[in-house]
């Protein structure tokens, strides 16, 4: 059906006037497409996803228009050759790809067709050009593809938001954010603006999150040797994201979970997920894949060259520490007979992603940096804002090769098992892997044996991945064995060394408590966490000081460190009745859906661990076991089942089911 409705007709633009309704969680509003017809034909249509059609065609009467089967048909005796315009009104609430929360709404299009709210074409070999414009409530700041035209005021408690854009993409890249926001902007080196938007609240997160964003982005053009394409590059975090990120063009939208301060940003920052939306914007968005058979020419391409980014930014040792990494699960996935070619059509995301890395990665070294980079410019350059194959990028290589590209295909793309030895040879060209192969091969050793190699890396200028190797290896050793490592672990002063250290050694000797103790400071929030567990267990008596001094950690985004602490106060003996009473009120309102699922996941864990929950708690379960984000929603039903199973729901569920939908009435029916 796609296929022939492409071969018929080519939609170039599409200009709508939309209105956001946050409260209803509704929109509604004016399009208007221009089209070319390639051959003649008396019907052609837009996917319009349970959309409610207000109008007749608004600019040629000639045209007629119907819904129905979630598309919009278009019906005149149209004539090859010719291009037509039509507009009408329409109106939707979208259960998909467009999400309302309650001050703030974002859109998803990849995977859930963004004709939910926006009648389009659901086929990433149909582009056009995107000019959308919205009105929303005063005090919103609205974010689209493109660049932002104009905004106005409509009336006494609205904004108009006009965005346009000079290129085309494929529908799944429009977008529309709208919520409240700080805004913090730059300009690359080559003149494009970069605009960061977080939520209100957050400015002390704005430089942590965004660190690096003009290192990468003028990195970026410059390894690739393609100019950015577009008109501005924007980034903001939402609630509740599906996914880590989504590289709409112009208008990267990621996850919460990123937003971090200068502490959280030791243990997990947005730098690569940064760094991965970038390059989309080359590969992805510029030239897009012709179907899910080529979605690693997207998808792998931007893990790899997300990855040189942060090489630049990182270093060598950790360019090599991902790459090793990726290649141990490969391995594995190819070792259990689960392996897959990259030219397979919905093949999973490791594939795509890390095998896609791997197989640029060995081709690079193959044929040179030269060759590489030049035949990436000739690909991106040759098929910019069209769609593309495997063989349109190999082409290029054997064009400046003059080589057969048969073994790359053999090795790397048709392949099902993972080319482990190939991947062996480049990983020992660093030094850096060849230590840690030595290292790691000591595992197995006994103790006494390894004891002078493990020694040789607790070094001051250790390497981070070697010093938490050495750690991970004492893990299990008899205490008074290990306890001259343990103690100059410490005394070299290395953040990840010491992480290991909080996150591994669960008996703590008394000769260790004062070091340890010591970790509940470091510029951690992960190390933090395991370091008042394991103190909490060790020792007893000085739980009150414990928590007197981690009273006013919040930890990252979802709150780990404060939850944790409202749960060990709750366990606590030396808590008094109206503090308990206080301290369980605000864990049990974390569960709540004012807060973003990181949070709330979080709260129901701990609320379990206690045997904690309330009525509102398993009415606010209940909701999550229907969220939009499929993890949160998995976790959530998973928690629930096990709930029941074991008899720990305190509060009779079928009341809270009357105003629930059938279809979730009907489930949680189904469990009960």
């Amino acid at each position: 059906m796609f296929g022939q409705q492409l071969d018929v007709v080519d939609f170039k633009q599409v200009d709508a006037e939309l209105e956001l309704f946050l409260i209803e969680k509704k929109i509604s509003g004016k399009a208007t497409y221009q089209f070319e017809i390639l051959q003649n034909t008396d019907s052609v249509f837009l996917d319009a996803q349970s959309i409610t059609l207000i109008s007749e065609n608004l600019t040629d009467s000639s045209i007629s228009l119907q819904a129905k089967e979630n598309k919009i048909w278009l019906y005149a005796p149209f004539k090859e050759g010719e291009n037509y315009t039509v507009s009408f009104e329409y109106e939707a609430h979208p259960q998909q790809a467009m999400y309302f929360f309650e001050d703030e709404v974002w859109t998803q299009g990849q995977g859930r067709n963004n004709s939910h709210w926006l009648p389009s074409i659901d086929d990433v070999n149909d582009k056009m050009i995107f000019n959308l414009a919205f009105t929303a409530p005063n005090g919103y700041t609205v974010l689209s593809n493109g660049k932002l035209n104009s905004k106005t005021p409509v009336n006494e408690g609205q904004t108009h938001w006009k965005y346009t854009m000079q290129h085309p993409m494929s529908s799944y890249l429009a977008a529309v954010v709208a919520g409240k926001f700080s805004k913090h902007s730059e300009t690359s080196t080559s003149g494009i603006p970069l605009e960061y938007y977080l939520p209100e609240g957050n400015a002390h997160k704005m430089e942590p999150t965004f660190r690096y964003t003009r290192q990468l982005f003028d990195f970026l053009e410059q390894e690739i040797g393609v100019p950015f394409p577009w008109e501005n590059y924007k980034q903001v975090a939402v609630r509740d994201f599906l996914h880590a990120g989504m590289e709409n063009t112009t208008l990267t939208v990621f996850s919460h979970a990123f937003m971090v301060d200068s502490i959280g940003f030791n243990d997990r920052n947005y730098v690569n997920v940064n760094a991965h939306e970038l390059a989309h914007h080359w590969f992805g968005n510029l030239v897009t894949a012709k179907s899910s058979e080529h979605h690693w020419l997207q998808e792998g391409f931007a893990t790899y060259y997300a990855l040189l980014a942060e090489r630049e930014i990182f270093g060598d040792d950790y360019y090599y520490w991902k790459l090793y990494q990726s290649a141990e699960q490969l391995t594995e996935l190819s070792n259990e007979g689960r392996g897959e070619p990259l030219l397979k059509a919905g093949a999973s995301s490791l594939t795509y992603y890390q095998k896609g890395a791997w197989a640029l990665h060995i081709l690079r070294e193959r044929v040179g940096d030269l060759v590489f980079r030049q035949a990436v410019q000739n690909f991106l350059t040759k098929h910019r804002f069209s769609m593309v194959t495997t063989d349109d990028f190999l082409r290029e290589i054997e064009a400046l090769t003059g080589d057969d590209m048969q073994w790359f295909k053999d090795d790397w793309l048709l392949q099902t098992a993972f080319r482990s030895s190939q991947a062996l040879e480049s990983l020992r060209k660093s030094p850096f892997i060849e230590n840690y192969l030595s290292l790691s091969a000591q595992t197995t050793q006994p103790f006494e044996q390894k004891k002078p190699i493990l020694s040789r890396f607790l070094t001051p200028s250790v390497n981070d991945y070697l010093g938490q190797e050495v750690v991970y290896q004492l893990a299990g050793e008899p205490i008074n064995e290990t306890l001259p490592f343990y103690q100059k672990a410490f005394q070299i002063n290395n953040l990840n060394v010491r992480q290991a250290i909080a996150i591994s050694l669960r008996e703590i000797p008394a000769a260790l408590k004062s070091d340890f103790e010591t970790l509940l400071d470091d510029a951690s929030y992960e190390t933090r966490e395991n370091a008042l567990i394991n103190l909490w267990i060790n020792f007893p008596e000085d739980r009150e000081r414990y928590l007197e001094k981690m009273s006013n950690q919040v930890g990252f985004q979802n709150k780990n460190l404060r939850q944790l602490w409202l749960m060990l106060s709750l366990l606590s003996d030396q808590t008094v009745y109206e503090d308990l009473r206080k301290h369980f009120s605000e864990l049990s309102s974390y569960s709540s859906p004012a807060y973003s699922f990181e949070i709330r996941q979080l709260a129901f864990d701990k609320l379990a661990f206690i045997d904690g929950y309330t009525q509102a708690n398993i009415r606010n379960l209940i909701e999550a076991c229907f969220h939009p984000n499929w993890r949160f929603r998995s976790s959530s039903r998973a928690l629930f089942e096990n709930l029941i199973k074991n008899d720990k729901l305190l509060f009779p569920v079928e009341p809270l089911l009357e105003n629930l939908p059938e279809n979730q009435r009907v489930w949680i029916q189904s469990k009960l």
